[in-house]
């Protein structure tokens, strides 16, 4: 018989996107120095109030929130009282920095602490103007002049460097984030940068190792993680993602949004160079409301615009990077908008370099939507929890003081408002 668990035992992800809300829920199975997620729900419903990863209207998003936390309790029939929260949208900014420490034992002997020293003084470094730090992401350290190190731990010098990425995002967006999720009446274990969730959860620390990017394709963003020798080389989220393929189609098509949502997703593809003109779809199929036949390599064409646009500014980043056509283990894609037909095809010419889908690894669900390249971010930040919890840190280590002190903040509010 099912054991019910209580929500203590629970661990939540919180994904808000553009055009969804997604919420997965999981439990935690461990075994000797291996842990599994159990998924027990997985809920999306349509999402108001977010626009390009950003609050632009407290109250629906709030609204949708609510709708979609409320679903995933009456599936696993236990409330929900926290979770991890992942945030996204072109407002995040990436930035270099240096830290370094003198070594506390008279022996020379480096701790965990002289590590976490060393990385809180890399995040000690001023923010761009009305930005907080998300995340401190330590590359490379340096011992005494020796560089490239891994971890430090146990070895023996006076002077210890860590060369680290610090993520900012915008005060205001983290506040109207964090405002919307406490009226909700969950509290936030973290906020975590999206796509540093999902780029933890779909490839294997082999890849990251030989060197990997990750393309995360939302609703109106397009997230981009690169990692080599198991570390992160760069991250970067631009403002351009699906919602534009469908507007493009619309605009095509001269049809409705929703009409267009569906041709894209039931009949597109990404390569329209072998599709016979003669192949032909009446649009009355796809939910238009009069007879409109239309060719299929007209749609493809327009959607391999669009995608060929995105995978360009996705090699700008590679090449900000300097791993142009240099990733040996390739581009893993997912997010909603990876599930056009034919776009690992599009990826391998248009990027020069392997490609594949990316789902989360290491997990088991009962539901097919295990499977949904969407609920890749909700799971990873699900799985980046039961990281924490199980006493790993995951790729990032989080320095998020701004970040609780705003939440200690907002968290305050609501309290003062309840009698």
């Amino acid at each position: 018989m099912f054991k019910r668990k209580s929500q203590s035992e629970l661990i939540t992800g919180l994904d808000i996107g553009s055009t969804a809300i997604r919420v997965a829920v999981a439990n935690q199975i461990t075994g000797g120095n291996r842990f599994d997620l159990q998924l027990v729900g997985l809920i999306e419903v349509p999402a108001e109030g977010v626009h390009r990863g950003v609050i632009t209207s407290i109250e629906e998003a709030v609204s949708s929130i609510s709708h979609a936390l409320e679903q995933a309790e009456r599936l696993i029939g236990v409330p929900i009282e926290h979770a991890w929260v992942g945030i996204s949208g072109s407002h995040v900014v990436a930035q270099e920095s240096k830290g370094v420490v003198a070594v506390a034992k008279s022996d020379g002997e480096i701790a965990g602490d002289d590590v976490a020293r060393a990385v809180e003084a890399a995040g000690a470094i001023a923010p761009p103007l009305n930005y907080e730090v998300l995340h401190v992401l330590p590359r490379t350290f340096t011992v005494d002049g020796q560089t490239g190190i891994k971890d430090p731990v146990g070895m023996t010098g006076v002077r210890l460097e860590v060369d680290t990425q610090i993520i900012h995002g915008s005060t205001s967006h983290i506040k109207n984030l964090t405002k919307a999720v406490y009226r909700t009446g969950i509290d936030i274990d973290d906020l975590i940068l999206s796509v540093l969730a999902v780029g933890d959860a779909v490839v294997t620390p082999r890849q990251k190792e030989l060197g990997v990017g990750v393309v995360n394709i939302g609703g109106s963003t397009t997230s981009v993680l690169v990692y080599e020798e198991g570390d992160i080389l760069h991250a970067a989220v631009l403002p351009i993602g699906s919602e534009h393929v469908t507007s493009d189609l619309a605009i095509g098509l001269k049809s409705a949004i929703g009409v267009a949502e569906r041709v894209k997703r039931d009949f597109g593809a990404c390569v329209a160079g072998d599709i016979s003109k003669k192949e032909r779809i009446d649009l009355i199929n796809a939910g238009e409301e009069t007879s409109d036949d239309v060719s299929l390599k007209y749609v493809a064409e327009i959607i391999q615009a669009r995608m060929e646009e995105i995978l360009e500014k996705v090699d700008q980043e590679f090449i900000k990077a300097g791993r142009s056509h240099l990733l040996p283990a390739g581009v893993v894609f997912t997010g909603g908008g990876a599930k056009v037909a034919r776009l690992i095809e599009l990826a391998k010419f248009k990027l020069g370099l392997p490609a594949s889908l990316g789902y989360p690894l290491d997990v088991r669900s009962a539901s097919e939507k295990v499977n949904d390249l969407s609920f890749a971010t909700a799971i990873g930040l699900a799985k980046w929890g039961a990281k924490i919890r199980h006493g790993n840190t995951p790729m990032g280590m989080s320095s998020q003081k701004g970040v609780e002190k705003i939440s200690r903040r907002v968290r305050g509010w609501f309290k003062a408002l309840v009698p």
